[in-house]
């Protein structure tokens, strides 16, 4: 999905751009409201900031509205009632007041991607069952649920959040502050060490099915047990290998 990001904040645009490319989006980064009024490539949705250097973003709302039905998300510091029945009213599909989380700004694109596209049928839908990792372990994304020799595991809601966030690139090495992005959101300013108690469930619970490799200093990395053995590379007792400094 193509996304056009109207944001003159440079770090906010950097870590919605970093969090929506992790989750397949395609995004175009723009700083102004005239930039964006003459972005000519094609996008599926558009993240329009209120606070632009050079127009005000309700104007650049408005103009947009006007051109074509491609769904608006506004993202603004503007937390008024009236900045949201306004934006609303001249053409937005939705609102998002900062300071939020990428998980959010994707739930809401989602939902008014949902609302915008027709539905299709269950049984044409492409993709529409649950992901399989292995032999022993699927992901059914559509309802979280997660089973293991086809029976559900009870996971916590972070827990199953984790899950579904380390399975999107099984081998991949993701840094403590990608995973505390991607699952706590990006205002979170809590311990790090939630992370390594959630690690260590997820191992408990999938123990055989998965293996979860503490990187020190760095991060962790997921790997898929196929040879169905309960071959796993955690520490004995299925303990987190943590790391004890945040990095």
């Amino acid at each position: 999905m193509r996304v056009l990001l109207v944001e003159d904040d440079e770090p906010v645009a950097e870590s919605l751009r970093r969090g929506l490319k992790r989750y397949g989006f395609e995004v175009e980064w723009v700083t102004t409201g005239q930039a964006a009024l003459d972005h000519t490539d094609p996008y599926d949705v558009v993240l329009l900031d209120l606070g632009l250097p050079d127009t005000d973003g309700l104007d650049v709302c408005k103009a947009l509205r006007e051109r074509g039905d491609v769904p608006i998300i506004v993202i603004s510091a503007r937390s008024d009632e009236t900045d949201r029945v306004v934006g609303l009213e001249i053409g937005a599909d939705d609102y998002v007041s900062k300071p939020f989380g990428v998980r959010e700004v994707i739930a809401r694109i989602r939902a008014v991607m949902r609302r915008v596209q027709p539905r299709t049928p269950a049984a044409e839908a492409p993709g529409n069952g649950p992901d399989r990792y292995g032999p022993r372990l699927t992901v059914d994304r559509k309802a979280a649920r997660v089973r293991l020799d086809g029976e559900e595991v009870a996971l916590a809601p972070k827990e199953y959040d984790l899950l579904a966030f380390l399975t999107e690139e099984p081998g991949a090495l993701m840094s403590r502050e990608q995973i505390m992005e991607a699952v706590w959101d990006a205002n979170w300013f809590g311990p790090t060490k939630t992370l390594d108690v959630h690690v260590a469930a997820l191992r408990r619970k999938l123990a055989g099915a998965i293996t979860i490799e503490a990187v020190r200093g760095v991060g962790f990395r997921l790997e898929i047990v196929n040879d169905g053995g309960g071959d796993t590379r955690t520490d004995s007792g299925g303990e987190a290998r943590t790391d004890s400094g945040a990095s």
